[in-house]
């Protein structure tokens, strides 16, 4: 009978696992992300815990915002933070600050938060990835946690240190899982179609001043 319970312990065990890993691999709320460090990073989204701040991190990935921008403050042993469209980390985007979610998900290597001023409420573009498991320890309960690096860290530790650094890397292209696999239009059909203006894609606003750095400094 012991060896039962045991075995039928050990197979929810084995289910919660791969439960687990299919929920990690939902393409929708998996970003990749290519540095100019050199090598990609895989971060899984935690809408679950943050869903407005899910939202506009894929609104603005899927609006190309992301691409180009570099990391303005990396701080060794603590994160690096990006998403400034002015390279500053006084900016973010056009779209309305965030209201904060926070959560007592724990800050560790690899987990991604997103920036804000003193206002709690003040989130909207800027996210930060933390390099250690201590480094970042302070900010849980203070700072919405969006995501965690699945893959790729040894490429987050190459990113250029500094506040800002001499020659600050970049996000190359950030885009969404689920859009790599996702069936392409044929452009030039739709561009021929009669009542369809051939016009060249809008590109993101600067938008104004948002958070300003990761943490209350």
């Amino acid at each position: 009978m012991l060896n039962k319970i045991l075995l039928t312990a050990g197979s929810i065990l084995i289910m919660s696992a791969a439960a687990s890993t299919a929920q990690a691999a939902d393409p929708e709320n998996t970003l990749k992300m290519d540095l100019s460090s050199g090598g990609a990073v895989t971060i899984e989204l935690l809408p679950d815990i943050a869903p407005g701040h899910a939202d506009r991190i894929k609104k603005l990935t899927r609006a190309g915002f992301y691409d180009g921008i570099i990391f303005h403050r990396v701080i060794d042993g603590f994160m690096a933070q990006t998403g400034d469209p002015t390279g500053t980390g006084m900016s973010g985007s056009d779209e309305p600050d965030l209201k904060a979610e926070f959560s007592q998900y724990q800050y560790k290597r690899g987990t991604v938060g997103m920036a804000r001023k003193g206002d709690p409420d003040s989130a909207n573009s800027q996210f930060f990835i933390c390099f250690t498991d201590t480094g970042c320890s302070g900010l849980t309960g203070q700072y919405t946690v969006i995501g965690q690096v699945t893959e790729g860290m040894e490429n987050v530790d190459k990113i250029a240190k500094g506040e800002p650094p001499a020659t600050p890397d970049k996000i190359v292209k950030l885009q969404i899982a689920a859009d790599e696999t996702a069936p392409k239009r044929d452009q030039s059909a739709v561009e021929s179609a009669p009542g369809v203006p051939n016009e060249p894609a809008a590109e993101p606003a600067a938008g104004e001043p948002a958070p300003a750095t990761g943490t209350n400094h």
